[in-house]
């Protein structure tokens, strides 16, 4: 008898769990004006956190520096909470890359002085946020996708100069008896000039290991720049798999599949 009282309960619990994951699901991945309104705000609120990873350097030993740190790592657990519930597979989702390095800048946050060698790289949830449908959604609503790969390619490049200047910061300013690195502006104009390859020399990293890193950044660099230029001077092509064969670039007004023929049907710029 116990046990037939408890299922209404636990039938309960389920359909309102239920309920909870079918709205997030909507939210963060539908297209009503509702959840639209939704990811523009988690958007902003992102783009907002990027900001202060970014500026921590700067911000670091003020007095209200871990106020903020463990009021962005809060909302960032809420964010990954829901996003897990939102997902139709949750353990295949804890697999993705983006929510793995997500998760690792959770640690940061949550553990800001005992990983501070490591908060350099929480600058990665710019990339992880150009991987979901919450960035690309409002871009492509307004005709911008046909821009999506030179868009990645410069994110991809302010992600590189950014975790090298921190990890430059972090590794080389003010060791050594006559440091060239001295501050974070310092960090930053070495990795510019080391990426650009343009080595003006003022700036140099001490010792073997510095060498090498700055022979690792410049090759990384050049890569990421040749990457950028091919996706800007490359002609645009839109994300739309075909039926038949699943070629995915094709151009934007294209009628057949270039690979085997089939009849496409490719939607404007202003609704893809």
């Amino acid at each position: 008898m116990r046990a037939d009282k408890d299922k209404p309960e636990d039938h309960e619990d389920k359909t309102g769990l239920a309920r909870l994951r079918s709205t997030l699901r909507q939210l963060y991945h539908g297209s009503s004006p509702t959840a639209l309104r939704f990811q523009f705000a988690v958007l902003v609120v992102d783009l907002a956190i990027i900001a202060f990873f970014i500026a921590t350097p700067l911000l670091r030993g003020k007095e209200a520096f871990l106020w903020f740190d463990y009021s962005i790592a809060a909302l960032l657990a809420v964010d990954l909470i829901a996003r897990g519930l939102a997902a139709t597979d949750v353990l295949r989702w804890l697999r993705q890359m983006p929510v793995i390095i997500d998760i690792f800048i959770l640690a940061t946050l949550l553990a800001p002085i005992w990983l501070v060698n490591l908060g350099f790289l929480r600058i990665l949830r710019l990339w992880t946020l150009t991987r979901t449908s919450t960035f690309w959604k409002p871009l492509k609503k307004r005709g911008w996708g046909l821009y999506q790969e030179p868009i990645q390619a410069v994110v991809n490049l302010m992600v590189f100069l950014f975790v090298v200047t921190g990890f430059v910061y972090t590794a080389f300013a003010n060791r050594g008896d006559d440091p060239s690195i001295e501050g974070y502006i310092d960090a930053l104009y070495f990795t510019v000039a080391t990426v650009t390859t343009t080595g003006f020399g003022d700036l140099t990293l001490p010792g073997t290991a510095g060498k090498l890193a700055s022979i690792v950044i410049m090759i990384i660099g050049i890569s990421l720049f040749v990457r950028l230029a091919q996706a800007i001077f490359r002609p645009a092509k839109v994300n739309f798999p075909c039926p038949q064969c699943g070629l995915s670039k094709h151009e934007p007004d294209a009628v057949h599949c270039k690979a085997c023929g089939h009849l496409l049907n490719i939607p404007d710029s202003g609704n893809h």
